[in-house]
């Protein structure tokens, strides 16, 4: 009777073990326009109050320039501009989160950050298929929180992909 008891303990601790390495993450929520977005809090360097880059010819309208930040020369990247969010408008919540993308540096644009949200992998859940109307392949999944909704961003994807070219810029 005892070993029962054992083995039932065994599996419900090797049950509970197995889910022991799916951690809670937390994610830095920011707002673009009316949504609510989502990216890993370790991939944040620091967030900055938003001040005019310096312009780059030719880059893309979403790449809103350069700032020089302690001698690292930083692209700033507008998400609303580069997620067709209507026209960007900068008053005082407008912040620049600075992101650690491998081993370069990237500003990123967002209408104001919320607070360091802490999801369990069940609060995520997957991104439905929008059938092309929404490119889902930067999208981690749904974070659910209460009635809140994260859009969770794999932003380390979403910077260095070829649409938005900043690796090659960065490099050259």
């Amino acid at each position: 009777m005892t070993t029962v008891n054992q083995d039932a303990a065994a599996s419900h601790v090797a049950a509970h073990s197995d889910a022991a390495p799916a951690k809670a993450a937390e994610y830095l929520a920011f707002t673009l326009g009316q949504e609510e977005y989502g990216i890993d809090i370790q991939k944040v360097s620091e967030i900055r109050s938003y001040e005019s880059p310096t312009r780059i010819a030719n880059a893309p309208a979403f790449v809103k320039g350069v700032v020089n930040l302690r001698g690292i020369i930083v692209p700033i990247v507008d998400m609303r501009i580069k997620f067709n969010l209507g026209e960007p408008s900068y008053d005082q919540f407008t912040v620049v989160i600075i992101l650690n993308i491998g081993t370069r540096v990237v500003g990123m644009v967002v209408d104001r950050v919320s607070d360091v949200t802490t999801l369990l992998p069940e609060q995520i859940k997957q991104a439905p298929d929008m059938g092309g109307a929404l490119n889902t392949d930067y999208v981690i999944g749904l974070g659910t929180l209460d009635e809140r909704m994260l859009i969770l961003v794999d932003i380390d994807q979403l910077m260095s992909s070829p649409e938005m070219g900043l690796i090659e810029r960065l490099a050259a």
